[in-house]
């Protein structure tokens, strides 16, 4: 499997998983047309896309979802409350859906996946753990807490895709309001670096490669993301592969912006 991140922040969140017969997309948060020229930047034929999986229903991570599931005729995956959230905000869509739940795996093409519960403000979100030809890629990009099922879900993967959103220092001193910042440091908000690298720390027995996610532009850079990371992975860093998702990639290029297993 391949993993490329096509943007990821709160401008937008968008990951394509590419197997052997297959590709999958993780999240729409940029127009249809974006998501379709970063896929063109990749060299991803969209024809191969064979679903939509959805994390959550904040508008960073469905801008696109219905008018690209439409417009490539392939179903969207997501939670009953995601779905009730992302209805409030599209509206009716002809886009065929399918609701999946917690801990119950569904087949699509190639790919297994199977949802668990992600601790976001949102009304049920969750992330993915996506197998294939013996490959399994974990994917949790907003959470505020580290609960035992994602620690659980996530040692059982090859490799993951991991939420390191504010170095809690730069979240302090930084322009956001106090209610914007406890909704950020909360068990629902957004996963720290020090969160992140304790996540990590665990998982180090576990992984060969992990992708931070979903960066701060305000209370957070790539480098201390990074140093965060490999502190925590200690004698295990030179043993995990990581690297750091780009906020805005622009043009895509697969060895920068993903990994491949």
């Amino acid at each position: 499997m391949e993993l490329t991140v096509l943007a990821s922040g709160s401008k937008g969140n968008c990951t394509c998983l590419r197997g052997e017969r297959g590709s999958l997309l993780i999240d729409v948060g940029l127009s249809a047309r974006e998501t379709l020229r970063r896929l063109a930047n990749i060299g991803e034929d969209a024809t191969l896309i064979e679903a939509i999986l959805v994390t959550h229903e904040h508008i960073d991570h469905i801008k696109g979802v219905d008018v690209l599931a439409r417009q490539l005729g392939v179903p969207i995956y997501a939670t009953a409350g995601t779905l009730e959230g992302f209805y409030k905000k599209v509206g009716p869509t002809s886009a065929e859906v399918r609701r999946c739940r917690y801990g119950e795996s569904f087949s699509v093409g190639d790919f297994q996946v199977e949802p668990f519960a992600a601790s976001h403000d949102a009304r049920e979100p969750c992330g993915f753990c996506v197998t294939e030809s013996g490959l399994r890629i974990g994917c949790c990009t907003d959470t505020g807490t580290i609960t035992a099922t994602i620690f659980d879900r996530l040692a059982s993967c090859d490799a993951v895709l991991l939420e390191s959103n504010h170095c809690p220092w730069m979240l302090e001193d930084g322009p956001y309001p106090a209610f914007l910042k406890r909704r950020i440091r909360s068990t629902r908000g957004h996963l720290s670096n020090p969160d992140a690298a304790r996540c990590l720390q665990g998982l180090a027995g576990h992984i060969h490669v992990a992708m931070l996610a979903h960066l701060s532009e305000t209370n957070n850079t790539e480098e201390r993301a990074l140093f965060s990371a490999l502190e925590g992975l200690g004698f295990y860093s030179d043993q995990v592969a990581v690297t750091v998702a780009q906020q805005d990639p622009g043009p895509v290029h697969p060895e920068s912006c993903g990994f491949r297993l």
